[in-house]
């Protein structure tokens, strides 16, 4: 079968690869309909997420139908049409009991301190074969597939296999409720459905900080109101359009490759450009950029300092953009001294995904028209590119296989 394939930094192949078998009886195997490229399928290739493992199947969203399950998988048979969680979760275990699914002491195969395991990932996380694929293996999946009602479309549903669950449980961990004013801190994708989940949530105002046009531009038509961090200071912004209060909460999806202002009056000083090189050294030590391809973010902490700068105090911040491991830069001292509440983590899928698929099939939300690109999964490396180069308009693009 086809599959996109992680080689090394700056190296990902579309390869011909074995089809996937059922392993253990907890497996499935899955026809998958629909894929798709995230952000953090992008740290992998530039490095900014370490210890991939070559040869991994990258991409850890996607839809299909169910082929054939293990002999303990009960709640799923072969013609299934399902959604697949990002991460894998046992679904027994006292976190998974707890509805703390990303952290399933069970699932990842390095052990329960090793934390949460997703698909395509570093090998700290699995490693398991990722979902950019015409077919794959789906561990423990009574409790990572949902089953999906006939009204939920491939095209909707891809949207919540991984987006719409993280963005919605950003929100939550940014403490959303209701006439809060909030700032989205990046409007890519995550951050698109970062504010449709927090005025669902109650927010009376939604503040988005981006430097990107066209992307902005999507998250005005949401609702939002948006700041261009290119053309103004967002901290001093948030803090006039909130009479110097500041925004109640703060959810930052962007993480680790964050970039930093190159002009205007938010542009960074020679020092603090001097500190941020230092963080990407340490981060992405072997970072190995082709021209314009595969750069990491030159701002690593960046949203991380604005978050407890715009946000007010006893203020809130749900943290959902990637951050690696190796990132250890944080204004822990500002944030403690203005009696913040910080809360950050992957996506507890299982526990958060059920209800959105419900709240899709009711006709009450369609997610779709936040995929801007519709690609062929034989055209995954050049799609990837695009994407990479934040090239206009590119904001999710949707991955269809020929097994569909």
């Amino acid at each position: 079968m086809k599959a996109v394939v992680w080689h090394g930094i700056g190296d990902i192949r579309l390869d011909e690869v074995a089809d996937p078998a059922i392993q253990d009886g907890h497996d499935a195997i899955a026809r998958i309909t629909r894929s798709a490229i995230c952000g953090t399928d992008l740290h992998f290739v530039r490095g900014t997420m370490a210890g991939m493992k070559e040869g991994t199947i990258l991409g850890h969203e996607a839809v299909g139908v169910v082929t054939e399950v293990g002999e303990h998988v009960r709640g799923f048979q072969p013609g299934d049409r399902v959604v697949i969680n990002s991460t894998m979760s046992c679904g027994a275990c006292s976190y998974c009991r707890d509805g703390h699914t990303a952290q399933c002491d069970v699932a990842n195969p390095n052990g329960p301190q090793a934390g949460t395991c997703f698909f395509g990932g570093p090998e700290t996380t699995g490693p398991v074969d990722g979902l950019q694929a015409e077919y794959a293996r789906i561990p423990w999946a009574q409790n990572t597939m949902s089953k999906l009602p006939d009204g939920v479309s491939d095209e909707q549903a891809i949207l919540l296999s991984d987006i719409f669950p993280t963005a919605w449980f950003g929100a939550q961990l940014a403490g959303v409720s209701r006439g809060d004013i909030v700032v989205v801190l990046g409007a890519g994708i995550v951050g698109q459905f970062a504010v449709a989940s927090a005025f669902m949530q109650g927010a009376g105002r939604v503040i988005v900080v981006d430097g990107l046009a066209d992307r902005l531009a999507a998250a005005r038509t949401l609702g939002a109101e948006i700041v261009d961090f290119t053309e103004e200071d967002p901290v001093q912004t948030v803090l006039a359009l909130t009479n110097e209060i500041g925004a109640d909460c703060v959810v930052d999806a962007v993480g680790v490759d964050a970039e930093r202002p190159k002009s205007g009056p938010a542009a960074v000083s020679s020092d603090e450009a001097a500190a941020f090189d230092a963080e990407v050294a340490e981060i992405a030590p072997d970072a190995d950029p082709q021209g314009d391809l595969w750069q990491p973010g030159d701002g690593p902490s960046q949203a991380s300092r604005w978050s407890v700068e715009m946000v007010r105090k006893y203020g809130r911040i749900g943290i959902i953009g990637v951050y690696s491991p190796a990132a250890e830069t944080y204004p822990i001292g500002q944030a403690m001294n203005k009696n913040l509440t910080v809360r950050m983590g992957n996506c507890d899928h299982h526990s958060v995904t059920p209800p959105l698929i419900e709240l899709v099939a009711s006709g009450a939300f369609d997610p779709t028209a936040l995929i801007t690109e519709h690609e062929q999964l034989v055209d995954a490396i050049d799609a990837y590119e695009a994407f990479d180069r934040r090239e206009p308009g590119w904001i999710k693009v949707a991955l269809t296989t020929d097994a569909a």
